[in-house]
């Protein structure tokens, strides 16, 4: 049986998926100390290779089990030379998280005041489901960080994603008041979204389990998103 490579961060994410960085760890490098100086292409290409290996390992073992011995390893240098560009477990973590949060909050953004709420909420929800076929790794990691109280991003979701989260749930509510969804807390709707995609992630072993699927098989996600279209816009929507 063939076992496909997870996706990275750093891989294109195809259409229809709203447009991402080509390498998300190695256009602007990690946001280290020394971020305010002109990094090399080695610099570049070396921490790209660091946040890289950090992202296995973190979404495998979680931050209390990963070493930085073992984040070394996977990135094929030595420890010394990794404790160059990072200071500490924590760093290559804060890093990781912060370049992730923005990448995993592009479909929300893009979620559209003067379009259809039919489209836009279907658009939302092939987005996110896309995003946890594409990109599990990421998804557990940062599903791991909130598990353990967002330690090292509880400011981010207090304010960055606070304020999004409001900006968006003001769209949904003027589609509420203008007759077009059904009433209900707009912030539950995006809430109730976050968690239905993103378990086809976070649970993909136990998916695959129950649905006896093989680890190449995604067929499962063009079910996922005719159930949860059909789930979320039967209930929403007024015709």
């Amino acid at each position: 049986m063939r076992h496909n490579r997870p996706e990275a961060m750093s891989d294109i994410v195809k259409d229809p998926l709203p447009a991402t960085p080509d390498t998300a760890f190695g256009d602007t490098g990690a946001e280290t100390g020394n971020a305010h100086k002109q990094k090399t292409r080695i610099q570049i290409t070396n921490e790209a290779k660091i946040l890289e290996a950090a992202l296995e390992v973190f979404s495998k073992d979680g931050f209390r089990g990963a070493t930085l011995d073992r984040i070394a390893s996977a990135a094929d240098m030595s420890k010394p030379n990794l404790l160059y560009y990072f200071s500490s477990k924590e760093d290559i973590h804060i890093t990781l998280l912060t370049k992730l949060l923005d990448l995993w909050l592009a479909p929300l953004r893009n979620l559209r005041a003067d379009g259809d709420p039919r489209e836009e909420l279907s658009l939302y929800i092939r987005h996110k489901l896309q995003m946890s076929r594409q990109l599990p790794r990421e998804s557990r990691l940062f599903a791991n960080e909130v598990l353990r109280g967002a330690q090292h991003i509880g400011p981010l979701l207090k304010e960055d994603l606070h304020d999004l989260v409001d900006e968006k749930a003001a769209i949904i509510q003027s589609w509420i008041d203008a007759g077009k969804l059904a009433p209900c807390d707009p912030r539950h709707v995006i809430f109730a979204i976050w968690a239905t995609t993103q378990h086809y992630a976070d649970f993909d072993v136990q998916i695959r389990s129950v649905l006896r699927r093989d680890d190449d098989d995604q067929s499962h996600y063009a079910d996922a998103e005719q159930l949860l279209t059909t789930l979320f816009l039967g209930q929403l929507i007024k015709d």
